[in-house]
């Protein structure tokens, strides 16, 4: 990967946390963008110190976070009705990022043989509790041994981006499928939002993706993207956050508007707010 301080895409602050600035520098070539100075794996934890982090949270204290949470199960059973039409046997799945564990426990009632990864031990305690089972790491686990590994928003949070990748092929059955969800910082409403874009979340999100840069990465280990598939419901929840970094509060309508009129735009350009990407290793 190739990135200069003097290629600058854009400067952003840690809305969410810190209030400190981050610069994302762009590898043209790939067209992905790394957050920088990227924090040490020492000092990282700190920045996902919150009760706004909603991922590692169950609750439903404010009407954002009981629409978050209605969508949010209504997704889990379209990625399980996903992975089963990928793996109609089903098998063996990983799910790097577990976080609270509601995909996992979903999975697990329709027959998956299931396992996680979460770094946070707030989410793991409340995922173990829905009967979910998690590896200490991906170092533990067997290569070749997983139908279908799936990472739900998580790549972006990885510290070595190359390694990951080498890790995920590693562990993947030869005829299995990655399955890899990601913001994409080429969507209407990051183009709308700019540096008040909720997604790019610096610098939890240590990697901003284009669909060019995730086909080269995975490329780059003789694997294949197969399938892109938009996530409609992100760019409405982005936006509304959005509008709270740009203007201190919640417009629900500004932010419906934005999220709508980003999704009929990705219907011409399909550049959504979120993709899912289905991968394989590459058997030419």
């Amino acid at each position: 990967m190739n990135f200069s301080e003097q290629n600058v895409f854009i400067t952003v602050t840690d809305h969410s946390v810190s209030g400190e600035t981050f610069k994302l520098l762009l590898d043209s070539e790939l067209q992905l963008l790394k957050t920088h100075p990227q924090p040490s794996l020492e000092n990282l934890p700190k920045y996902y110190e919150s009760d706004d982090y909603i991922s590692h949270t169950d609750g439903k204290r404010s009407l954002f976070e009981k629409v978050y949470h209605f969508i949010k199960r209504k997704a889990i059973r379209e990625k399980v009705s996903l992975i089963t039409k990928l793996q109609p046997q089903k098998g063996m799945l990983l799910d790097i990022g577990a976080g609270t564990g509601d995909f996992l426990q979903e999975a697990n009632n329709q027959n998956w043989n299931c396992t996680g990864i979460e770094p946070s031990e707030k989410a793991k305690s409340i995922a173990i509790t829905k009967g979910v089972s998690f590896a200490a790491d991906l170092a533990s686990l067997e290569s070749y041994s997983f139908d279908v590994i799936t990472m739900w928003h998580v790549l972006e949070h990885v510290p070595d981006l190359e390694q990951q990748i080498l890790e995920l092929k590693r562990l993947l059955k030869p005829s299995g499928a990655i399955v890899i969800a990601v913001p994409n910082y080429k969507s209407f409403d990051a183009q709308h939002y700019g540096k008040f874009w909720a997604a790019y979340d610096v610098p939890r999100h240590l990697w901003h993706f284009s669909k060019i840069a995730i086909e080269k990465l995975f490329a780059r280990e003789n694997m294949k993207l197969i399938k892109i598939l938009p996530m409609v419901f992100d760019s409405f929840y982005v936006s509304l956050l959005s509008e709270k970094y740009k203007t201190g509060k919640m417009n629900f309508i500004n932010g419906f508007f934005i999220g709508l009129q980003s999704n009929i735009k990705a219907k011409q350009n399909f550049e959504y707010s979120s993709h899912i990407y289905v991968i394989k290793n590459n058997k030419n």
